[in-house]
């Protein structure tokens, strides 16, 4: 967990504002839930694993003091409470407490922030942010297209375009998982290693699987199934699997539709980038269709997944509503971007430093700052009165683009002084042409660091 100065609030205050723009043009709408939900509401959801990386909530005052004097002393009987894990299970309750507000598919997207009681490693933290944008509602597959569209563009916009949107589906692996001879119920456990097969390499995931009582036969069919196919053609990895298959019926519905999503994403952002792989497993267990992830060889591991999920709304409500959606890793772009130098351009500071000389009352700076900031300015007031050539050297090392000094007899004439900080420009203007003047130079420096080549983010606008 961590802290955020200013300098790195203004580049996460940037990207979120990004995705929130380009979620927005695709028509979803924003939602926000609590920090904590009930581990009722929790449990269950994410696996063995995901479980075990739940922060719980203690029981507050006399009820944590009754649990503890109880016999046997359990993680149930000290809380009933715990921090948001993802945001799908909180939009799954949503669904369910207030369908009747919500339209008929609903689009929602959601930035806030979740906990992981992990132990991560780079690019990995026990509390960092989330973007998500999920379709309820449907289970035609435009809704996979779109939120894959719409990932894609966010990452464009933010001026990554080196990833590709590796998909998959949980029906197909099933099959695959049949196929081998796995029993069904060490499905889940037999997809959590496999999961890692681009994490730790196939050696360590054959280990797993047997350390998971996943049989020696088994573990070679599963694994010979999922590696030997062409990765670097997605159609022809389909016909090879579906040709393996052929003695699992259900194998041909997930196969067809990965082959008519990949004609859907053809036509849009995303259509690039896409590439089926038949060893993305995703590990949550509330996956029952179509999975995705994004990868880019800028980064080791992913940028962001998701999935359809028809059957996690069904747990909190009386019916059972499809869904789907994509999550963008916000911690990890955050990363990427910073390697790649993405972030150079962005300005932090005011947009003018309001100085004055020590005879001039601060009543005068602070009504000038007032004028200026209804013109449209940020104005910082220097607080005091050293001598000017120090505040001027404080409008540096805060970045502001100018300055303001007002003077005495400037003010008698209605006059004050103007800087350009970077141009090194100086001139006199009447008060009340001032604003009009700062603001002109504010917007021709914003509008040349737009144009500067070296500037990726703002060249993908």
């Amino acid at each position: 967990m961590r802290d955020f100065l200013p300098g790195d609030l203004v580049r996460r205050q940037f990207v979120a504002h990004r995705i929130r723009q380009i979620f927005e043009s695709y028509g979803f709408l924003p939602l926000e839930t609590p920090t904590i939900e009930n581990l009722s509401a929790l449990l269950g959801k994410y696996g063995d694993e995901g479980d075990q990386l739940l922060f719980r909530v203690l029981h507050r005052r006399d009820k944590l003091a009754r649990a503890l004097e109880k016999e046997e002393i359990t993680e149930q009987s000290l809380a009933e409470l715990g921090l948001r894990y993802d945001l799908t299970v909180p939009l799954a309750r949503v669904m369910a407490n207030y369908s009747h507000l919500l339209p008929r598919f609903f689009k929602r997207y959601q930035i806030q922030p979740v906990w992981r009681a992990d132990r991560p490693g780079k690019g990995r933290f026990r509390e960092f942010l989330q973007c998500d944008i999920d379709i309820t509602g449907t289970k035609s597959l435009i809704a996979e297209a779109e939120v894959c569209s719409a990932t894609a563009c966010a990452l464009q916009s933010l001026g990554i375009n080196k990833f590709s949107i590796h998909i998959n589906d949980r029906r197909l692996l099933r099959s695959m998982i049949m196929a081998a001879g796995i029993p069904a119920e060490m499905e889940g456990t037999a997809l959590i290693a496999i999961d890692k097969l681009d994490k730790i390499g196939e050696t360590n995931v054959r280990k797993e699987l047997l350390n998971r009582s996943i049989s020696h036969q088994a573990m070679d069919s599963i694994v010979e199934l999922m590696s030997s196919e062409p990765q670097h053609d997605s159609a022809a990895a389909l016909t090879s699997i579906q040709e393996k298959l052929a003695s699992q019926n259900d194998a041909n519905d997930s196969i067809n539709d990965l082959r008519d999503l990949c004609a859907l994403l053809e036509k849009t952002p995303a259509g690039p980038h896409v590439k089926v792989d038949l060893t993305l497993a995703r590990g949550l267990g509330y996956y029952t269709g179509p999975i995705f992830e994004i990868r880019s060889p800028d980064f080791s591991g992913s940028l962001g997944g998701g999935g359809r999920y028809d059957g996690l709304i069904g747990m909190f409500f009386d019916r059972e509503i499809p869904a789907v959606g994509f999550s963008l890793g916000f911690e990890r772009l955050m990363l990427v971007m910073e390697d790649q130098g993405l972030f150079s351009q962005l300005q932090i500071g005011p947009d003018v430093l309001l100085c004055r000389f020590a005879d001039v009352p601060a009543t005068h700076a602070l009504e000038i700052a007032t004028d200026f900031r209804r013109q449209g300015l940020s104005v910082e007031v220097f607080p005091e009165t050293p001598k000017i050539g120090k505040q001027l050297a404080y409008a540096d090392s805060i970045g502001a683009k100018t300055a303001a000094i007002l003077g005495q007899s400037e003010i008698e004439s209605g006059e004050i002084t103007l800087k350009h900080l970077s141009r090194k420009q100086q001139e006199k203007a009447k008060i009340s042409e001032a604003a009009k003047i700062l603001k002109m130079w504010v917007t021709s420096e914003t509008d040349t660091e737009a144009d500067s080549p070296d500037d990726a983010i703002d060249s993908t606008e």
